[in-house]
């Protein structure tokens, strides 16, 4: 067990993973964005001001509720972080916060985080915030993670939730009399930009299990790459990542809103990133030498490549929201940095 890399207040802070949270704060924050824009569009009215509370409350309401569900999976994992080298420096196992004030931290902000959302937005919002933070600590903490090589494919769900509390807190409390309230009233874009990120996770993290896997047998903890294999793992990672290209043909924009024209544009948008993406699955080599830090070059190239991709998407369902020349620009940038990024990766061959 190594020293603390942080003590009294930010070690705190670090219990809460900030680096996850920032994150997935931007994809509830752009959720946000693209229902206050779509209405915009449709309507011809926009208070930029509510927009800007709305996104300040998701914040604040969505560091305490995932940052408590955080906390207090560090206080579970207390017993195997100590023998991994990628946690062994976390607050618990350093030594430099006590697994009981990790706990009780861990519920207080997680609790603080739902009424947040209760009392500054609508309870549809805090009823996803209170079921993202049980479904991390029961489900997935608890549970999934030392049972099943699928912990984090039904573990993503809870990480897959912060665009739907995005898009109940930016649906105005008048129109929470519309059916079914606690699923968004039927509308599929909250919900497509959920499977986005719930299919994005096991490509996503399965990269970087590819070479940490015998830190995660030695703990017992059943991860896909050394439980069924790396060839087993390659496949699944590969199946993922059709099926992100897949989703991209579905209808996600509203063509009443953006046209037929910005339709098309995230469509292309979408289906490049995919296919980008894709690419950097399949030029994984699980028998590749690892470098000096430990790593599978591949492999971690396409975990790099994975947070780009995951931004990028939610950048441009946010400009293709807002307007339909500027998604066509997007577009036109895109392609260029795609190419430039593969010319220069061939260059360093």
């Amino acid at each position: 067990m190594r020293e603390a890399d942080t003590t009294g207040i930010r070690a705190y802070v670090a219990l809460m993973k900030p680096r996850v949270l920032v994150l997935l704060q931007i994809t509830a924050l752009c959720a946000v964005l693209i229902h206050d824009a779509l209405e915009w569009r449709l309507t011809g009215e926009w208070d930029l001001l509510h927009t800007g509370q709305i996104m300040f409350v998701v914040v604040i309401g969505g560091l305490l509720s995932a940052g408590g569900a955080n906390s207090i999976n560090m206080w579970y994992d207390r017993d195997i972080d100590p023998e991994m080298s990628r946690t062994d420096r976390r607050p618990v196992p350093s030594g430099a916060v006590s697994p009981k004030n990790a706990l009780w931290f861990g519920i207080s902000i997680s609790i603080l985080g739902v009424a947040w959302f209760m009392a500054m937005t609508n309870p549809v919002a805090a009823f996803w915030s209170g079921f993202s933070v049980l479904f991390y600590v029961l489900i997935y903490t608890m549970w999934l993670k030392r049972t099943s090589t699928q912990n984090i494919v039904i573990g993503g769900i809870a990480g897959a939730t912060p665009p739907i509390i995005g898009w109940a807190a930016a649906i105005p409390a008048s129109e929470l009399s519309i059916s079914n309230p606690f699923f968004l009233g039927g509308e599929a874009l909250p919900w497509l930009m959920f499977a986005l990120i719930f299919l994005w996770t096991p490509p996503h993290f399965w990269a970087l299990a590819l070479y940490r896997s015998s830190e995660y047998e030695k703990v017992g903890v059943p991860m896909m790459p050394w439980v069924k294999g790396a060839d087993r793992t390659l496949l699944e990672m590969r199946i993922y990542g059709l099926l992100l290209i897949a989703i991209s043909a579905v209808p996600w924009m509203d063509t009443n809103a953006v046209g037929t024209e910005g339709a098309v544009a995230w469509t292309a948008i979408a289906m490049i990133l995919g296919i980008w993406y894709f690419r950097t699955l399949l030029m994984i080599d699980g028998n590749e030498d690892v470098d000096d830090k430990g790593r599978i070059p591949s492999a971690f190239n396409s975990f790099r490549t994975s947070l780009y991709y995951l931004a990028l998407m939610f950048i441009g369902l946010v400009i293709c929201a807002l307007n339909t020349i500027a998604s066509l620009v997007f577009l036109v940038i895109l392609v260029l940095m795609i190419l430039r990024n593969e010319v220069k990766a061939n260059q360093d061959a």
